[in-house]
């Protein structure tokens, strides 16, 4: 068009002079051919944004900082808006996706472009600098090959595998630890946090926690982690305005930096107990200690040096364990006290698992890790436990690292996604009477609905590059602990307890009633108490 123009401006010109008169209408028919011209370019369509509620100028749409979950905040406003809407936090672009469709195309089809994170202020915090691998950027170097230490190294088969008697050791001591004080109420939650917590130090650097500074965190761990992983879910001020971030209004980083110091203690002492004890072996024989377990593994790739391409710096060990102590932890024993509050409200499904156990097992042996692929109906009860009551409803955030086409909206560089799982997995149009637990909706096709993340209407650890390193750990963890506090004991809530199913919101959703419940023993032979 542009050319059109030029060239028929320039036979004008050359067939007219300025003082014949033809000159002003050359001028004006070029000058009719380029606003044309333009207004074609600029009429040229181009996707929207999504829909959403308006934001106030400059603030955006703050009101959901005051809610406490927001999981069902963002699920009312998927039906008021639809499955991709958005929302303005300041400056800041939120892009909040609920259908399985969707969900594909960010974590299948973009899954490059949507495996950017933007890490708010606490999470910055607590792990070291973003030096971990969940909320470290996908673009730095140093992500893929954390994430390849983690889940194809640490977290291998072949490893987990190796590390069963130090679970498994963990689990019979919980076990033990019950028979001793059966009669007695239990903080279900806590006993499940304990035993996890106990089993993944026990793989990580092969013990309890130790010296004083250890037994300081493990008196308070579960609280520590509680108020960690609330503090990561809380929207933060600072986070949508970066000009006031040193005042931390809401004293979020405050709070973050006294639980990382915490850890860090926690760290220092066994990475230092570690480095001694090698030091001491070596001047002895000659030979410094090795250790079947991940904190050598970390310890080897940093004594490496900074030549080697999979050298770890200090601060990204310690974003390493953090992620597999308080990660692991946390969602493990939240999955595991859902579970077992849903069986616990449905007697018949219980009745279910138990025979189930007694089958497979049977009442004169203990559960084994062997045991759990044949257990199919308590995987259903864990599969569906999950499905009503995903740890992390919304995952976690991802980032839009370019520019793209997003069911039919434009979704701008920079903009956070949010996944809201939760919705889905509620969703009526995919799921038969959503609100109802029933495990028999995962016992037709088991391998339907696995935790990996092919099927995009059940994603309760993610998918593609951001899924969780941790996941087939997890379900070994919470299978064993669950199966053997089951086929162990029967369980009962106290005279005059009323059991309820409300949440309390972080970065997981944990139970916001502690499950109290009392145990009987349930086993014939009562030396398998004692091993």
């Amino acid at each position: 068009m542009l050319e059109i123009a030029y060239s028929s401006f320039s036979r004008l010109l050359s067939a007219s002079s300025l003082n014949d008169g033809l000159f002003p209408a050359a001028f004006s028919f070029v000058i009719a051919i380029l606003g044309i011209s333009l207004w074609c370019v600029w009429r040229k369509p181009t996707a929207p944004l999504p829909p959403g509620p308006r934001g106030l100028p400059i603030v955006g749409y703050l009101p959901f900082l005051g809610f406490d979950n927001l999981h069902l905040v963002f699920t009312d406003l998927a039906a008021a808006y639809g499955p991709i809407y958005k929302l303005w936090l300041g400056n800041k672009l939120t892009i909040v996706v609920s259908s399985p469709s969707l969900v594909k195309e960010v974590v299948r089809d973009h899954d490059v472009a949507f495996s950017e994170r933007e890490p708010p202020i606490a999470a910055q915090v607590i792990t070291f600098g973003s030096n971990d691998i969940a909320f470290d950027s996908y673009s730095n170097p140093s992500w893929k090959s954390k994430r390849k230490i983690l889940a194809t190294d640490m977290l291998s088969n072949a490893n987990l595998n190796a590390c069963y008697g130090l679970r498994r050791e963990q689990v019979m001591k919980t076990v033990r630890d019950v028979y001793k004080n059966v009669g007695k109420p239990f903080d279900f939650g806590e006993l499940a946090f304990l035993t996890a917590m106990n089993a993944i130090i026990n793989m990580m650097w092969g013990g309890k926690l130790r010296g004083q500074e250890g037994a300081a965190i493990q008196g308070h761990f579960k609280d520590l982690s509680s108020e960690l992983m609330v503090l990561l879910g809380k929207p933060n001020v600072s986070d949508i305005f970066p000009s006031i971030a040193r005042f931390d209004i809401q004293g979020i980083e405050r709070g973050m930096k006294k639980i990382r110091d915490s850890f860090n203690q926690l760290f220092d002492s066994v990475i230092e107990l570690r480095l001694n004890a090698a030091t001491e072996k070596q001047k002895v024989d000659g030979m410094s200690e090795q250790k079947s377990d991940f904190l050598q593994f970390l310890l080897d790739l940093y004594k490496e040096g900074e030549d080697s391409t999979s050298s770890l710096t200090m601060n990204q060990i310690k974003g390493i364990l953090m992620d597999t102590l308080v990660g692991g932890t946390d969602t493990n024993s939240t999955t595991t006290e859902w579970a077992m509050a849903e069986l616990m409200q449905h007697p018949e499904i219980m009745e279910k698992v138990k025979k189930e156990l007694g089958d497979v097992v049977g009442l004169d042996k203990a559960v084994e890790e062997f045991h759990l692929p044949n257990l199919s109906y308590l995987n259903a009860v864990i599969k569906e436990s999950l499905r009503l009551h995903p740890p992390l409803p919304l995952l976690v955030p991802r980032c839009c690292g370019q520019s793209l086409n997003l069911g039919g909206y434009t979704i701008p560089k920079g903009s956070r996604v949010f996944l809201n799982m939760w919705s889905i997995h509620i969703d009526p149009n995919i799921w038969d009477n959503p609100w109802e637990f029933r495990p028999e909706r995962f016992l037709g096709d088991p391998d339907k609905f696995d935790f990996r993340g092919n099927d995009f209407r059940y994603l309760p650890f993610g998918s593609g590059r951001r899924k969780c390193p941790g996941l087939s750990l997890g379900e070994k963890l919470v299978s064993l602990i669950l199966a053997s506090l089951l086929h162990s004991f029967e369980w009962k809530l106290p005279q005059g307890t009323e059991l309820e199913l409300s949440s309390k919101f972080g970065i997981v959703v944990k139970k916001k009633t502690p499950l109290r419940l009392i145990p009987m023993p349930r086993l014939t032979n009562p030396e398998l108490y004692k091993e």
